[in-house]
């Protein structure tokens, strides 16, 4: 398989504001576009665009393609599971909405040590075990969010899965909470495939500083800031494969256009990509990948990772004005709740992969906005 995987979480929608509203139209000649270009790899999950990512997903691959042309990932809302029986009741949901018999591979989804503990309670790895003898999975793994130690426990008291999802991108590659180098070298000594997830950290290595871009653009003129980002995950050894969560047809052929033929960084470009991090961590105050897990349930219907944005733009720019002026457009109408307004339930910092301070944020940022 080429090493760039289509990530099914931030597609392009037809109403900014809600993300079921996925743009189906657009959706398919993306698809159709990657697929020409010898792409097969799609990613998706069960709480991805508010549950509705697997139905896009059916409707732009699986029923437009013969199932061998494609290889399609899913995963285990291990988060939700409340005792053994939700497990095939998920599992056969998935299958239904994707429209497929069988994952190429699939994943549990986003463990840490208490997601893993119940998951040991409740036999998660067992059932996958099962779907996986029944030819219903492919390749059985998990994605990860935490430290490289519980990672290593997992891997070493569940040695016979296939692979590990990380998220790995040269901003949090010497992250002391994401641990993404240390998590990548544990893979490495339990010899398991890493598919890397965020390598563009939720887009926030689209828009860098100016000194880091010119840096980049001194070297490469032609190639564009997130190439960086995705080839520097690509280029680690026994990395499979890359996922990049595409949103228009434009972010779609700039990835393809240099992912079709990969060349791995030479020294000069590592070089490059470390003096780049070191500018780019001095600029990101709040380390929010826009993932959007800590919105669904919210009580208030805060849109955090939108505040979080505009947090970290007034820090970088100085230029609190313009970003206090995009929070009150946000929140003139009362479709989306205040920061002020968060009553401290932290069911978003129980969700939160980057385990981020989120109501001590949220009352920063309604410091500065409110």
């Amino acid at each position: 398989m080429k090493k760039l995987g289509f990530g099914l979480m931030r597609l392009p929608l037809l109403d900014k504001d809600d993300v079921t509203t996925i743009d189906q139209t657009q959706l398919c000649q993306m698809v159709d576009r990657f697929m020409e270009q010898g792409f097969t790899y799609f990613d998706t999950a069960y709480p991805y665009h508010k549950q509705t990512s697997e139905l896009a997903v059916k409707t732009a691959l699986v029923d437009r393609y013969p199932r061998e042309r494609f290889v399609l990932a899913d995963k285990m809302p291990v988060f939700l599971v409340e005792k053994p029986e939700d497990y095939p009741r998920f599992f056969n949901e998935q299958l239904e909405k994707c429209g497929v018999t069988y994952f190429d591979y699939y994943l549990m989804h986003a463990l840490d040590a208490g997601r893993y503990a119940k998951l040991k309670e409740f036999g998660g790895f067992d059932f996958g075990r099962r779907m996986k003898a029944e030819g219903k999975i492919r390749n059985l793994g998990f994605s990860f969010h935490d430290t490289a130690d519980v990672l290593d426990q997992i891997l070493t008291e569940q040695p016979d899965l296939d692979f590990v999802q990380l998220q790995i991108n040269y901003i949090d590659w010497e992250s002391q909470s994401v641990q993404s180098r240390k998590c990548y070298e544990v893979a490495r000594k339990h010899g398991k495939p890493v598919i890397i997830m965020e390598p563009i950290r939720g887009g926030a290595l689209v828009n860098v500083p100016k000194k880091a871009e010119d840096m980049m653009k001194a070297c490469h003129p032609e190639l564009s800031v997130p190439s960086w980002a995705i080839r520097f995950a690509a280029s680690l050894d026994g990395v499979m494969m890359v996922l990049s969560g595409m949103s228009d047809m434009a972010q779609l052929e700039d990835n393809t256009s240099y992912m079709r033929e990969f060349t791995p960084l030479n020294e000069e470009e590592q070089e490059i990509v470390e003096k780049v991090a070191e500018i780019i961590r001095s600029t990101i105050t709040i380390p929010c990948t826009a993932c959007r897990y800590c919105v669904d349930g919210c009580p208030q219907g805060i849109p955090i990772p939108n505040f979080f944005s505009m947090y970290n733009q007034m820090e970088q720019t100085r230029d609190k004005g313009t970003q206090k002026r995009a929070y009150e457009d946000m929140v003139k109408d009362g479709s989306h709740g205040k920061a002020s307004q968060c009553i401290g339930c932290k069911q978003c910092e129980e969700h939160c992969p980057q385990h981020i301070d989120i109501t001590g944020w949220l009352e920063k940022a309604a410091a500065a906005f409110e």
